[in-house]
């Protein structure tokens, strides 16, 4: 990938009479110009010295801009090159959609290494999603998602028997296109989002390190006849991936 440099910063201005704080008004046009592609993945802007004299603003105010982007997880610092637009951020609204298919909308060239897709007994946890006995035999899945070639999420996934044959091809495609394929009609999710520290086991795929932060992701999903097609369990990299939610005033 080609990267830019600071030159190729789009026109950016600051309203010294606004009461709106001149960090915040740099950082918002920053990040309109990250999410418009202006400044594409990988684009270099400088360090904050640099920023400061083409900006004619004081450092701390660009160190400011640059680190409540870099805690929104679009710029990243690095030791020597300056700062950078994040390579692949993914950010996704909360609607019933699978991560390939809105991986694939955005261009993000999607891609899944399947690590295990088999058989196996429901543990506790896993029947009371799914609605089957304990110890019954459900479908395992677990696949390694990547988006431009970097690792964004760990899924894990468990449904009933049956709805799909094991080994079908989801290295190429994505699980609900499976099951859409499979005549199921996904209908509602029940689902929670929290986040926590990533283990030794957890970090190595994701390229992470251990402890580092992993949004997290449990949902079921089910059909047209309100039975649960799906129990996902699912660990997002924080610094490449964040959901979007839309809030409205109840009146």
């Amino acid at each position: 990938m080609s990267k830019q440099s600071g030159s190729a910063l789009p026109p950016l201005s600051v309203d010294r009479t606004s009461p709106v704080p001149l960090y915040y008004q740099l950082a918002r046009q920053l990040e309109s110009a990250v999410e418009d592609g202006t400044l594409p993945p990988g684009t270099l802007l400088g360090n904050e010295i640099d920023l400061a004299n083409r900006l004619g603003l004081s450092r701390p105010t660009v160190r400011q801009a640059i680190r409540t982007l870099v805690e929104k997880g679009l710029l990243v610092r690095r030791r020597g090159v300056g700062t950078q637009v994040v390579p692949g951020g993914v950010r996704r609204g909360l609607e019933l959609t699978s991560l390939y298919d809105d991986l694939d909308a955005a261009g993000q060239r999607p891609a899944t290494r399947v690590l295990a897709d088999r058989l196996e007994p429901a543990t506790g946890p896993v029947a009371a999603a799914l609605g089957v006995p304990e110890g019954s035999e459900v479908h395992y899945l677990e696949r390694l998602r990547t988006a431009r070639g970097e690792p964004v999420a760990y899924l894990r996934n468990h449904l009933p028997p049956g709805l799909l044959d094991p080994g079908a091809d989801l290295s190429g495609t994505g699980l609900y296109r499976l099951l859409r394929a499979a005549a199921v009609t996904l209908h509602s999710a029940r689902q929670s989002v929290g986040a926590r520290a990533a283990t030794a086991a957890e970090a190595a795929p994701l390229d992470e390190r251990a402890g580092a932060p992993l949004l997290t992701m449990e949902r079921v999903s089910y059909d047209d006849k309100g039975r649960a097609v799906e129990y996902g369990s699912h660990l997002y990299r924080a610094a490449r991936y964040s959901f979007e939610f839309r809030l409205m005033v109840r009146p």
